[in-house]
């Protein structure tokens, strides 16, 4: 039967994107891996090959979304859930990432722009850390395609047809060649949520993906520095991308937390909520991982605790992804997204790209240099390495109590392991993470107020007090003044 009205050339040319963005990704992860084996130049030339086409899929696969979304096919189901003809133009952008499949495809495509970037700058680490980006991204590929293999879905499509969905097949309206014409609920879409019609909307979500997005290059270079067995030399490439990350992913937070306090009257602070928390834990460790590389880079023995923070942060950022998207905040935060049947799916992804790192790591730990000495306390690195770690026991309190949700679906009375006797969440979140991370965040802020004047091996007393005596001095009588008033 054929259907009047419906562009159906889109919908096919948006999957045929999609299949081809996740084979190219897989060719160019192999192709990257016979070149490191045999080092022959044609094996590389195939990689970069299938790595520019994989990128143009995914431009193509935005590209068409959003084409879509602009003229207001409806058929489609992704457009109609998100779009409206009284919908402003400036808000475009906020539709096409309301959605899961809209974001996963957003995620996508800064991993693309990053990769291209990082294949003309990584020179000799080229071959050993794009395969692991374009592993990444066949992983994602699976997330917007909406097939069924052995009779399992995998993935939701943004290009399926109302009329192709489940619910829908059989229905009387489908006999109808001319139902877009006919019946008045295809004649207009659902609309953009009141809540999300904000300039935060266009910006925040873009900016927090990159900064998501740029995460994994560091986390690239450390698996290519255990494979390779090169655990000093991806120290240097990687340590730029670190801070671009750090500093965007921070940016993202931020932002959302002003449109947090503008949008949703949240009435306090705003990183409680559980959705926001996710960003945050990762950023903590990638801070963390941040200062350790350059430890490593000026004095060198924290190889072990830079792999960690490097490859941890990684993982959160797809715990993240897990949380956010399962379904399991949907009680607990305004904007978690709702249960599109991928949580296995979600599970596996961060099952593979957490545990599998660490199954490197484990496997090449006896050959990581490791400092034999113990550091001096008066030193720059030993208060940097503390800093570290408080960071890292924020990022786990937080981690634990953001996963009540999670922990009370599982082992609730209703849970597989019924091993508590409610599932009711914390009653005073805020009193609750406030008890814990104030005490941490004024650690942080004298370590951050005195490491700097300290130097990397050892610092005279009397050269500690000579470089902060001024700025103590400054402090107490700005403290004096805000106390009084």
């Amino acid at each position: 039967m054929e259907y009047i009205g419906e562009h159906i050339w889109a919908g096919n040319l948006g999957r045929l994107a999609v299949i081809l963005a996740f084979t190219s990704a897989i060719l160019s992860s192999v192709a990257y891996y016979f070149f490191n084996k045999t080092q022959d130049a044609s094996w590389k030339k195939l990689a970069r090959t299938s790595y520019y086409l994989h990128a143009g899929s995914v431009f193509t696969i935005v590209g068409t979304l959003f084409f879509m979304m602009a003229n207001h096919y409806f058929e489609y189901d992704y457009v109609w859930k998100h779009t409206s003809l009284d919908l402003p133009g400036r808000f475009l952008f906020s539709a096409f990432w309301e959605g899961q499949e809209g974001s996963f495809l957003l995620w996508m495509f800064w991993h693309a722009v990053i990769g291209l970037i990082l294949v003309h700058t990584a020179k000799s680490w080229e071959s050993k850390t794009v395969p692991v980006l374009t592993f990444v991204q066949a992983v994602l590929a699976t997330m917007v395609m909406g097939v069924y293999v052995f009779g399992v879905k995998v993935g939701s499509s943004p290009f399926i047809l109302i009329r192709n969905l489940e619910e829908n097949i059989g229905a009387p309206w489908t006999e109808w060649t001319d139902y877009l014409q006919k019946f008045p609920a295809f004649m207009d879409g659902n609309g953009l949520n009141p809540l999300l019609q904000n300039y935060w909307m266009t910006i925040h979500p873009p900016t927090l993906f990159l900064g998501f997005a740029l995460v994994i290059i560091p986390f690239c270079f450390a698996i290519a520095g255990l494979l390779s067995k090169d655990h000093k030399g991806w120290i240097k490439p990687t340590l730029p991308w670190a801070i671009v990350g750090v500093s965007v992913l921070g940016t993202g937070i931020l932002m959302g937390g002003a449109w947090a306090y503008e949008a949703l009257s949240f009435g306090g602070f705003w990183a409680w909520d559980p959705v926001e928390n996710s960003s945050l834990v990762p950023w903590l460790t990638l801070v963390a991982a941040m200062h350790l590389m350059l430890i490593q880079r000026n004095k060198g023995g924290v190889l072990v605790a830079t792999y960690f923070f490097t490859m941890i942060s990684f993982s959160l950022v797809l715990y993240s992804t897990f949380l956010t998207r399962s379904g399991a905040l949907g009680d607990t935060s305004v904007h978690a997204f709702v249960d599109l049947g991928l949580n296995a799916q979600l599970l596996v992804m961060l099952l593979l790209f957490a545990i599998g790192p660490f199954v490197i790591f484990w496997a090449r730990y006896k050959g990581i240099p490791k400092s034999s000495k113990d550091e001096n306390m008066s030193s720059r690195e030993f208060w940097m390495f503390v800093g570290a770690l408080i960071l890292l026991i924020s990022a786990i309190q937080i981690t634990l109590s953001t996963s009540l949700p999670i922990f009370n679906s599982w082992f609730g009375p209703n849970g597989m392991l019924p091993l508590f006797e409610n599932d009711q969440v914390l009653d005073d979140v805020i009193g609750h993470y406030n008890s814990i991370q104030v005490p941490f965040a004024i650690v942080v802020t004298l370590l951050m107020a005195i490491t700097q004047f300290l130097s990397y091996n050892k610092t005279p007393n009397k050269f500690i007090w000579k470089r902060t005596a001024f700025s103590l001095i400054i402090s107490l009588v700005i403290a004096v003044f805000i106390a009084i008033g």
